[in-house]
């Protein structure tokens, strides 16, 4: 395992700069296989970046988008990825993108899993950049410490799995640990001290790997990762 670290001055130069190596990446993609796969974060972090990607120029049309995770609410939710990547990234050009969603009419994401999982078999695999934040406890996609399903998360051969937070509200269904590490390209997208700090604190400790925060066991299984990071 390897870090790359990216730092900016600024949160728009980080936005402009991370825009511009998705696409480098996706059009290389396109022009090796003819499409390229996508995986992207929510939360508030990534909304002036998507704004810098949907102006990239590449074919979308080739171009198949899904989220690293979702919360277990509709796409009319304010708590919901999806909407978040309609409304900043799925814009101009980039809304002749193929999006695949990750929820569904189903009570729980436990019981949804199986056909969202078959929505996945549109998605180049492995996917060709993974976009993934980290949360102040260390987590990242919507694998959460001391979450019960997150050993399975973190083993499982599906492209899927549901997860309950401990303590973050509404389920979740999230790409799991082997999904992710499968990308060639996945890049941590953070800002801040805080979780500067936290990240090189991480990946440093000497313990078991069930006491490691998620984000270490993700990154430990990946040669090389990039961090996008700005204060």
């Amino acid at each position: 395992m390897s870090l790359q670290w990216h730092e900016f001055s600024t949160k728009e130069a980080l936005d402009q700069q991370l825009a511009t190596t998705i696409a480098n990446e996706l059009k290389q993609a396109i022009a090796q296989r003819g499409s390229a796969g996508l995986a992207v974060s929510g939360g508030r972090t990534p909304a002036g970046m998507f704004k810098a990607l949907r102006a990239s120029d590449l074919d979308w049309s080739r171009v198949v988008i899904t989220l690293v995770d979702e919360r277990w609410v509709q796409p009319d939710h304010a708590d919901s990825n999806e909407r978040l990547t309609r409304d900043k990234l799925l814009q101009d050009g980039a809304a002749a993108a193929t999006f695949i969603s990750l929820v569904n009419l189903a009570a729980t994401p436990h019981e949804a899993q199986p056909e969202i999982e078959a929505r996945l078999a549109a998605l180049p695999n492995p996917i060709d950049v993974v976009i993934l934040g980290m949360g102040d406890d260390g987590h990242t996609a919507s694998l959460f410490p001391n979450a019960a399903e997150l050993e399975a998360a973190c083993a499982s051969t599906a492209l899927l799995a549901a997860v309950t937070p401990p303590a973050a509200p509404h389920q979740r269904i999230t790409l799991t640990l082997p999904t992710i590490v499968k990308s060639p390209k996945v890049i941590v997208h953070i800002t801040g001290e805080g979780k500067k700090t936290l990240l090189q604190n991480a990946m440093a400790a000497n313990v078991a790997v069930n006491e490691q925060y998620p984000i270490r066991r993700v990154l430990d299984q990946v040669a090389l990762a990039d961090v996008f990071w700005a204060a």
